[in-house]
């Protein structure tokens, strides 16, 4: 395929060994499809995938050289050998297809990113070629087990936030309690004050009445006093010599006060 275009000897270096890696990748594909036992497949996938690697890398050093010949090689010549990078870059992401499905069997699923289409510039195309896997079986495993780990963290720091928000909750619970039950005391207690308030209210208000009634009667007796003494008075006065009519202590009799009465203006 080197004598087909005008190339310089780098690139036809390059394009050869690029066609080698491409004839090996035929023939272990081949035999890998011989393979039955997993193990040996995983392996030989392991030395395709070495070999795709030093493909890509091959691919991107063609290209690098192709731009620097850019400059000194006919405009056709280089458009032939775009078309031509672009075909190899083909045929590398047929072989990573091919790869995809003999790991997909295995078990191990893997991403290529492989959108190298004749319409894409050069740049896109040299960023784009990618291996769909960079990593071994190993490699895989281990960065699977360590992810399985962070899942395992994280799920125990979320079974202590849990922890912690229940035992919140109960604390929370049990003061809400006490709390609830203390104000039921207060009630109580408000009940009772209220209660023997209204009684000793009651009781100064009956206090009043017997104090208010117990005046009366006083009064009233007093009241009874003074006009008995009032009538001995006049009685005593009008009927001077009544003999059934007793003394009032503190009081002469009437002809005493005259007698008593006369002494004095005589004097």
């Amino acid at each position: 395929m080197a004598s087909d275009l005008p190339i310089n000897p780098e690139l036809e270096d390059i394009d050869g060994k690029i066609q080698d890696i491409f004839r090996a990748l035929q023939n272990g594909f081949q035999k890998l499809d011989k393979i039955k036992d997993p193990n040996r497949q995983s392996k030989q996938l392991e030395e395709l995938t070495g070999k795709m690697r030093e493909c890509k890398r091959l691919i991107k050093e063609f290209d690098r050289e192709l731009k620097d010949q850019e400059s000194r090689n006919p405009p056709e010549v280089n458009k032939q050998l775009n078309e031509k990078k672009q075909t190899m870059i083909k045929e590398l992401n047929s072989y990573v297809a091919l790869r995809k499905t003999f790991q997909s069997n295995l078990g191990n699923k893997r991403v290529e990113l492989f959108d190298m289409g004749a319409g894409t510039s050069d740049a896109v195309a040299e960023e784009n070629v990618k291996m769909a896997s960079d990593m071994s079986n190993q490699e895989l495993i281990d960065a699977g087990r360590k992810q399985m780990d962070e899942t395992d963290q994280a799920i125990e720091r979320s079974k202590m936030v849990v922890g912690q928000t229940i035992e919140v909750g109960i604390q929370t619970t049990a003061n809400l309690k006490g709390q609830t039950e203390q104000m039921g005391r207060i009630v109580n207690e408000l009940d009772t004050i209220h209660f023997s308030i209204k009684k000793a209210s009651q009781l100064v208000k009956e206090i009043g009445r017997q104090v208010v009634a117990t005046d009366k009667c006083i009064m009233f007796f007093l009241f009874l006093i003074v006009c008995g003494v009032i009538a001995i008075i006049i009685v005593k006065i009008v009927h001077p010599n009544n003999k059934n009519i007793r003394d009032i202590p503190g009081l002469a009799p009437a002809a005493g006060r005259k007698l008593l009465s006369l002494e004095v203006l005589g004097n």
